[in-house]
């Protein structure tokens, strides 16, 4: 089979793509033929060594995190499910052709979600979901903003606390207020106008995916004993706050990932897919990524 390799870190020629045997699946594991995966942030971290120090790998290594594609064989004691079934997930080493996971993360992708692009959305999916409920567990009417809210991970967040019943404000650059506004949020804030910022009302939280200068202009917004929920790290500006911080990183969470997938499909809510490229154009896709400013980058064998 093929798979996408690290062998150094470093830039995108790190990436080789090469033959390497198929893997076997062991007890509680199944095989899944990949039919999509993407390219999600943590990619190009661990591959430029940004993440070496709280993740040493062990060279070669495969990356990836996405996984859509079809089951094609069980490993011992596998009941939960079936062969030849759809699946989509949150596991390790997805840039390969066959990839073998744990079955207890997969969720089956739901009608009206084409497995070539399912393999964009799992981890942004409970990402978003993880930052609303696990992070912030708003209360109805709570005050949140949510910073990038016009990417992947912040349109799920979006979603999970409008279902939660929070005011919700998305917290995005003056050129994307226009289309934030299609979001159907509770109000929309710039967070590079300072005129904005200065009429802002109190925040019950935050919900950050960006970090960076954009929270440390938020952290005084926020209410005493309030909540600041991130993705990206505990900021320095909230030291010394009287503040609830909490860094969310996502767990496989298969019920919570087959629900959001089925509102995805339903249209209750929606991801951009912006490009797509071949495995074996992995090093395109990273460069294209780390650019940033666009919707989700697909992979397909």
């Amino acid at each position: 089979m093929k798979a996408v390799q690290l062998h150094g870190y470093g830039s995108v020629d790190q990436l080789v793509y090469e033959e390497i045997p198929i893997p076997l699946a062991g007890a509680g594991e199944v095989l899944v033929k990949m039919a999509s995966t993407s390219v999600n942030p943590i990619d190009y971290k661990i591959r430029r060594g940004d993440m070496q120090e709280i993740m040493p790998l062990q060279l070669p290594f495969i990356p990836g995190y996405d996984l859509a594609g079809q089951v094609v064989a069980l490993g011992e004691g596998v009941t939960s499910v079936k062969l030849d079934a759809m699946v989509m997930g949150v596991t390790e080493h997805t840039y390969s052709d066959y990839i073998v996971c744990k079955a207890e993360i997969l969720a089956p992708i739901p009608v009206g979600l084409d497995s070539s692009e399912a393999g964009a959305f799992p981890l942004v999916l409970q990402t978003g979901a993880q930052l609303i409920e696990l992070g912030v567990a708003p209360r109805s009417g709570d005050r949140l903003l949510i910073t990038g809210a016009l990417g992947s991970v912040g349109r799920t967040a979006v979603h999970v606390a409008k279902q939660h019943g929070a005011h919700v404000i998305a917290g995005v650059r003056s050129s994307q207020r226009a289309e934030a506004e299609k979001l159907a949020v509770d109000e929309v804030v710039a967070v590079d106008d300072e005129k904005q910022l200065a009429s802002l009302a109190e925040l019950d939280a935050v919900a950050d995916t960006v970090g960076r200068d954009v929270i440390d202009r938020l952290i005084p917004h926020i209410r005493k004993n309030g909540v600041l929920a991130t993705v990206v790290g505990r900021p320095k500006s909230a030291d010394g706050r009287d503040l609830q911080v909490h860094e969310v990183w996502s767990e496989p969470d298969a019920k919570r990932l087959e629900a959001l997938a089925g509102e995805l499909a339903r249209g209750e809510f929606t991801i951009p897919i912006s490009k797509r490229f071949k495995l074996a154009e992995i090093r395109q896709a990273h460069a294209l990524a780390e650019k940033g400013g666009g919707g989700k980058i697909v992979i397909t064998p």
